[in-house]
């Protein structure tokens, strides 16, 4: 069993939390990823609370992920960001680079976890059965309560572990 932490993020230390997972439960993680701008999906859109765009222009940026543990595919990721945010500004390297590198502060998150059958395409990708179950996580940054970063995570039910742990109550420093 692979554990996945869900934590807040400012409680990871610089990098990778992905890298720093896998180093604490003694495995090597890598990932590749592949961006592009693209036109919101209505489902996109509703999640990242766009309005209707005026023209025909892309207006998110779409980010698909391919996580590795030992250099065997694990975890999928279809990231999305409103280009409204990022569009003429520089973002850092996906996973290496700050979650707020474009001016937007993070201060909440929610994710909703399911399972359900792997779709043919993501069992080819994840190297199993298909029909296997998968676990879903889709996950929504937040910024002053409006999405500005969304995330469809995609793992195998059989060989995860979904760990979640956070601060409780009120924290002041001093």
């Amino acid at each position: 069993m692979r554990r996945i932490p869900r934590s807040w993020y400012r409680e990871r230390k610089a990098g990778s939390p992905f890298a720093a997972s896998m180093l604490e439960q003694a495995m090597a993680g890598s990932w590749e990823y592949e961006s592009a701008t693209v036109r919101a999906s209505p489902e996109v859109r509703a999640r990242l609370a766009l309005d209707e765009p005026e023209d025909d222009r892309d207006d998110v940026m779409h980010t698909r992920y391919v996580f590795r543990a030992d250099g065997q595919v694990w975890m999928l990721s279809d990231s999305y960001e409103p280009l409204q945010l990022t569009r003429g500004t520089i973002v850092a390297m996906p996973e290496d680079g700050p979650l707020a590198g474009h001016g937007v502060i993070v201060d909440d998150w929610v994710e909703d976890v399911g399972a359900r059958a792997a779709l043919p395409g993501e069992a080819k990708r994840l190297g199993i059965s298909p029909g296997s179950i998968v676990l879903t996580i889709q996950r929504t940054y937040l910024a002053d309560g409006r999405p500005v970063e969304i995330a469809d995570i995609v793992v195998p039910a059989e060989t995860s572990q979904l760990g979640y742990s956070g601060p409780v109550g009120e924290h002041t420093s001093g």
